[in-house]
C-alpha cells in the first residue's frame, strides 16, 4: 500500500521520479506506430504505443522492476510476494530473477496452467491459495508477514507508479521524432489505476494542454465511479472479458493522482474491444489481449462522439497476452462492435411464397449488396414462423433502417444486433421450444472454468426445481458463459433469490427477453 507521505506528491515530485526511474534494465523503449487503416478512416491521426512488444507482453514489468530496484540490500535478500494472475505476475518474476532475489507469486487455484507455468519459467515461486484474486490477496499478506518479505503491489504504489509513467515519457520524446508537432489526447487503459496515474502525472507536468483519457469496460468501471463519487467505490462484480483491468477497487493513491489530473473517462463495451482488436491486427499483424485494446476502443468511440477531424491521438497497448482459444469468440463479435453485421428476429407467416419473398425483400434492402451472414430457421407452429438472420452492414446504425425495412414489406422483426443474450446464446440455440417448460425463468451465469463449478451450481439447488434449457460454448477464457433455463414454482420465489446470493456467481436474468420469447420459451 502507499506509504503516508505518497498523498503529499505533486507532478513535479512525480516528474523527477520518473524522470529517475530504473526500469530499462528489463524494459525496451517500445515503438509509437502510426496506425494508417485506423487513421485513415478516423480522418485523425492515431499513433499506438508497443508495450504488448515488451519482454513479457506488457508494460507491467516497468513499475514492478522500479519498485524492487529501489528496495533495500537486506529487502532484496529476504524476497518479495504478490498476488496476481496475470501480467503483474510475469513482470515480478523477471524483475526478481535479474536483481538475484526470490519472488513468491501467489496465484489463485484457478490460474490457466499456462500463466502458472510462463511465471515459473521466468523463475517465479508459485504458490496456488483460494479460488479468486481477493482469496490470493490475502493469503499473500499471510506469507509476507510470515516470511519478511516485500510486497510488490501491482498498482498502488508511487514507484510502481512512476516505472508505468516512463511510458509517458516516451510518448513526448516519440512524437517530435516521427513529426507530430501536435499531440491532443493519450487514451489509456483503466484497472487499478496504475498506468494512468503515471501517464498523467507526467503528461500534466510538462504538457498540461495534451488530455489524459481513461478508458474501461462498462462492466468493470471502478476508477469512473470513483470520479463520480468523488470517493473510492468497491465493485460487487466486474466483467472478465478484460481480465487484466477487472479491478473492483482502484488504489488510494492512484484515485487520488486520477481524480486530480484525467481530464475525461469513456466505457466502453465487449463488441468495441473486440472490433479494436481487429483494428490492431489490421495496422500491426499483432493481437493484443482485450485489456490492450481498451485505449483504440476508447479512440473511435471519442471520434465517433466529438467528430473530430485532423488530430493526433496516441493509445497504450497495454498488452498482448491473449490466450489463443479466445480469439474465435473475438473474431464473433468485432463485425458486431464494428457494427458490420447485424442480427434480427423476424416472424414470417407460414404460407406458399413467404420464405421466397423475404429472401427477396434482403436482395433488395436499400444501401447497396449485402451478405446473409447467418441464417436460423425452425417451423413454429401453423401460422408463422420465427428466423434468426444475420446481415452484412455498410455502415454504422443501419441496423434499425434495415428492421424498419422489414417491417415495411409485412414482416414482424426485432433488431437484435444489441442484445447480449442474442448474440452470446441463441444464435447457437435457435428451433429449441418445449411445451413441457413451465415456471420456467431463464438465467445467464457466468461460471469459472474449472472443476467443481457446476458441481457446486447443482448441489445448491433446490430437489424440486429442474433444469429444463442449459447451454455453454466454450469461450477459450478463465470463465464460461452458461445460459440456463431452470422451472422454479411461483412459491419458490424468495428460495430461488436466495440460491443466486448463496451460489456468488454473476448473473442476469433474461426470462423477459423478447430473443428467449420468440425462439425458446414455451
Amino acid at each position: 500500500m502507499p506509504s503516508k507521505t505518497a498523498a503529499a506528491l505533486t507532478p513535479a515530485d512525480y516528474l523527477k521520479k520518473i524522470l529517475t526511474a530504473r526500469v530499462y534494465d528489463v524494459a525496451i523503449e517500445s515503438g509509437l506506430d502510426p496506425a494508417k487503416n485506423l487513421s485513415r478512416r478516423l480522418h485523425n491521426k492515431v499513433l499506438l504505443k508497443r508495450e504488448d512488444q515488451q519482454p513479457v507482453f506488457s508494460f507491467k514489468l516497468r513499475g514492478a522492476y522500479n519498485k524492487m530496484a529501489h528496495l533495500t540490500a537486506e529487502q532484496l535478500k529476504a524476497g518479495v510476494i504478490c498476488a496476481s494472475a496475470g501480467n503483474h505476475a510475469q513482470g515480478v518474476a523477471l524483475s526478481a530473477n535479474r536483481l538475484g532475489t526470490r519472488a513468491v507469486i501467489v496465484m489463485p487455484t484457478t490460474t490457466p496452467q499456462l500463466k502458472v507455468d510462463a511465471v515459473k519459467g521466468l523463475g517465479g515461486e508459485v504458490v496456488l491459495a483460494g479460488e479468486s484474486f481477493s482469496d490470493a490477496y490475502e493469503h499473500s499478506l499471510k506469507l509476507q508477514k510470515e516470511q519478511n518479505l516485500t510486497f510488490v503491489h501491482p498498482f498502488d504504489d508511487p514507484d510502481v507508479i512512476a516505472g508505468q509513467g516512463t511510458i509517458a515519457m516516451e510518448i513526448m520524446r516519440q512524437v517530435q521524432k516521427i513529426g507530430s508537432s501536435q499531440l491532443n489526447a493519450v487514451f489509456v487503459a483503466i484497472g487499478g489505476g496504475g498506468l494512468i496515474a503515471g501517464v498523467a502525472n507526467y503528461i500534466k507536468a510538462v504538457r498540461p494542454e495534451i488530455k489524459v483519457i481513461g478508458v474501461q469496460m462498462n462492466d468493470s468501471d471502478a476508477m469512473i465511479q470513483s470520479a463520480r463519487e468523488g470517493k473510492r467505490v468497491a465493485l460487487n462484480d466486474v466483467g472478465l472479458f478484460a481480465d487484466g483491468t477487472a479491478v473492483k477497487l482502484v488504489g488510494e493513491e492512484t484515485f487520488r493522482v486520477a481524480h486530480g489530473l484525467v481530464d475525461e473517462y469513456i466505457t466502453v463495451d465487449t463488441d468495441s474491444v473486440c472490433a479494436a482488436i481487429k483494428d490492431i491486427f489490421v495496422d500491426t499483424r499483432s493481437i493484443v489481449e482485450p485489456s490492450g485494446a481498451l485505449a483504440v476502443a476508447g479512440i473511435k468511440q471519442y471520434v465517433a462522439k466529438n467528430k473530430t477531424k485532423g488530430e493526433t491521438y496516441a493509445a497504450i497497448l497495454s498488452g498482448a497476452n491473449m490466450n489463443f482459444d479466445r480469439l474465435r469468440f473475438v473474431a464473433e463479435r468485432a463485425d458486431v462492435g464494428e457494427e458490420k453485421e447485424a442480427l434480427f428476429a423476424v416472424t414470417i407467416p407460414e404460407e406458399r411464397g413467404s420464405f421466397k419473398r423475404f429472401c427477396e425483400v434482403i436482395g433488395n434492402l436499400p444501401g447497396g449488396a449485402r451478405s446473409v451472414t447467418e441464417f436460423n430457421y425452425r417451423i413454429s407452429d401453423d401460422r408463422r414462423a420465427h428466423v434468426f438472420v444475420g446481415i452484412s452492414t455498410n455502415s454504422k446504425g443501419e441496423s434499425e433502417k434495415i428492421c424498419r425495412n422489414f417491417q415495411k414489406n409485412g414482416f414482424d422483426a426485432l433488431d437484435l444486433t444489441f442484445d447480449e443474450l442474442a448474440k452470446e446464446h441463441v444464435r447457437h440455440m435457435v428451433g429449441g421450444r418445449s411445451q413441457l417448460a413451465q415456471d420456467e425463468r431463464l438465467l445467464r451465469f457466468i461460471f469459472p472454468e474449472r472443476p467443481g463449478a457446476l458441481f457446486k451450481f447443482l448441489s445448491l439447488m433446490a430437489p424440486n426445481w429442474n433444469i429444463s434449457l442449459f447451454h455453454y460454448r466454450n469461450q477459450g477464457a478463465d470463465y464460461g458463459r452458461i445460459l440456463v433455463g431452470m422451472q422454479v414454482p411461483q412459491e419458490d420465489s424468495q428460495a430461488f433469490e436466495q440460491f443466486l446470493n448463496n451460489l456468488g456467481y454473476p448473473w442476469v436474468e433474461e426470462t423477459q427477453n423478447p430473443a428467449y420469447r420468440l425462439f425458446l420459451q414455451a
